[in-house]
């Protein structure tokens, strides 16, 4: 039995190939993923760091409440107030349990302070007390820091600083607010101070 018509495969004319190519819709959704995940997945990413680091932020300043609110009842003393007294690093290691759940401190920074910086200090007078974040040529300077708790019925100043890496590239010209004098860090300066009198404790 003969055939009437041809049943090999017809091929296409190549005239009007790239305009069919054109109109094909298979596979554009995922193209067009690919195109925007990047930017859209930088920018959750940055809202994510954003928040996490006003989070951190809120626990600094918490953190600062409670040890002042100990220096101010007299469960942490000067040496020279109490047979008891404090040391500095054991008041850096309490702070550090306060903050561990977004910024752990390791037994180095306990030692040698690289992004928590404390500066604990008592004055006779409230004009004496310094009122600004001490900044040198953009980058914090702690060359003025100190441990030293007043006694009873002083006046005291708990300032706590933490250098906040930012990680996201989007947002770190933005959140960051000091840089190394070298440049080689870039960091969201976290602060957070509590100025009290001490009570009249025994």
């Amino acid at each position: 039995m003969s055939l009437d018509h041809d049943t090999a495969p017809r091929r296409r004319p190549v005239k009007g190939l790239f305009r069919r190519l054109l109109r094909r819709r298979d596979g554009a959704t995922a193209i067009e993923f690919a195109i925007l995940a990047i930017p859209f997945f930088v920018i959750v990413f940055a809202s994510i760091e954003t928040f996490v680091a006003f989070m951190g932020d809120q626990l600094l300043a918490n953190a600062t409440d409670t040890m002042a609110r100990k220096i101010r009842t007299g469960e942490i003393r000067a040496a020279s107030a109490a047979t008891n007294a404090t040391t500095e690093a054991q008041f850096r290691t309490a702070f550090c349990e306060e903050i561990k759940i977004l910024m752990p401190c390791s037994a180095t920074e306990v030692a040698k302070p690289d992004k928590l910086f404390l500066d604990v200090r008592h004055f006779d007078k409230y004009s004496d007390i310094p009122s600004t974040v001490p900044l040198v040529d953009g980058d914090l300077s702690t060359k003025d820091f100190k441990f030293d708790p007043g006694g009873k019925k002083t006046i005291n100043i708990v300032r706590a600083y933490y250098r906040w890496d930012v990680i996201t590239d989007l947002v770190r010209p933005i959140l960051s607010n000091i840089r190394a004098a070298d440049g080689s860090r870039q960091n969201y300066l976290m602060v957070a101070t509590v100025i009290m009198q001490s009570e009249d404790y025994p």
